[in-house]
């Protein structure tokens, strides 16, 4: 077994697709197939499911996908602690955000820590909070970012920045008139558009609405939808309301195409999610310092750890 054949399984399995996986890894559809055939006849064992076009993974494929995801994290553990050695010189840091980070708040501190550092190699993918954790946990993340409540024990969060969720409507709803709603208004007085389960952004708003008193089985929810993108163009087109990030609103509330309502949430915090008991690596560290010292600009009663 070699650590390409790793790759390539882990690769398929995630995206159950052979093309889709080849055109990410950059190797040809045929290369792709040949090394998962080679892997199942070697040691006898079906890891997918060949169902007409499509392929799924078979329970010996699910088992084996676990152990491929940490013997290629502890692979790019060792390749981290080799590259740094000589100082920030080489390396990379695999990072996983929530949509609102990653779209808003942590792209300036990776520009900053680009310019100090340009030959760490940074790879960003987003998700919703419990994806992130979940990538944070397995190894295929070193540092994860969220907006939404995670507790498990095995994962180190630490608070470094904030955001404002706001309830925004379109310019032709009703509430655009900047009047005031009341909580039975905001449950039963319009359809609403939310984002997916497990996204920071509704599990935000429907405990704020709970601590309010708010019957949240209540609300009438016309659509979900996977981003904070296709929420606000979906707002935009009808005579629904949703609760979004102050910061990804903010442009389209200048100008015009979004209202915010007259309804306070309260602030909502972003965390760093690291593994207890992983080997972060000299980048990822560095990284982890430029947001502490981030937040202790943005918090002035914290001390900054850039000047200590």
């Amino acid at each position: 077994m070699t650590f390409e054949q790793l790759y390539i399984f882990v690769a398929v399995a995630e995206r159950e697709h052979l093309t889709r996986a080849a055109e990410a890894i950059h190797l040809t559809p045929s290369a792709v197939s040949s090394a998962i055939r080679n892997l199942e006849n070697f040691y006898g064992v079906e890891l997918f499911h060949r169902v007409g076009r499509r392929i799924e993974l078979t329970e010996s494929g699910r088992v084996f996908l676990g152990e491929a995801r940490a013997t290629l994290a502890r692979v790019r553990a060792a390749e981290l602690a080799l590259a740094e050695m000589g100082g920030l010189k080489r390396g990379e840091i695999h990072i996983q955000a929530s949509q609102t980070i990653a779209g808003y708040w942590l792209p300036p501190l990776l520009m900053q820590f680009h310019y100090h550092h340009p030959h760490i190699d940074l790879h960003v993918e987003t998700g919703n909070t419990r994806t992130v954790a979940d990538a944070v946990l397995r190894g295929t993340a070193n540092i994860g970012f969220v907006e939404g409540e995670i507790e498990d024990p095995a994962l180190a969060r630490e608070e470094i920045g904030e955001d404002a969720l706001t309830i925004v409507v379109g310019a032709q709803h009703p509430w655009a008139d900047g009047r005031t709603v009341t909580l039975d208004q905001l449950v039963h007085g319009t359809p609403w558009i939310l984002r997916e389960a497990g996204s920071g952004t509704r599990s935000e708003f429907e405990n704020a609405l709970m601590r309010d008193g708010a019957d949240i089985t209540r609300l009438s929810v016309t659509m979900i939808l996977p981003s904070n993108d296709a929420v606000m163009s979906a707002v935009q087109a009808g005579l629904c309301a949703t609760a979004v990030s102050r910061l990804a609103a903010s442009a389209l509330i200048d100008q015009g195409r979004l209202v915010p309502v007259a309804w306070s949430l309260p602030p909502r915090k972003f965390f760093m999610l690291r593994h207890k008991e992983r080997h972060h690596g000299k980048a990822a560290a560095t990284l982890a310092e430029l947001c502490r010292a981030t937040c202790a600009r943005e918090k002035p009663g914290l001390p900054d750890p850039a000047r200590s």
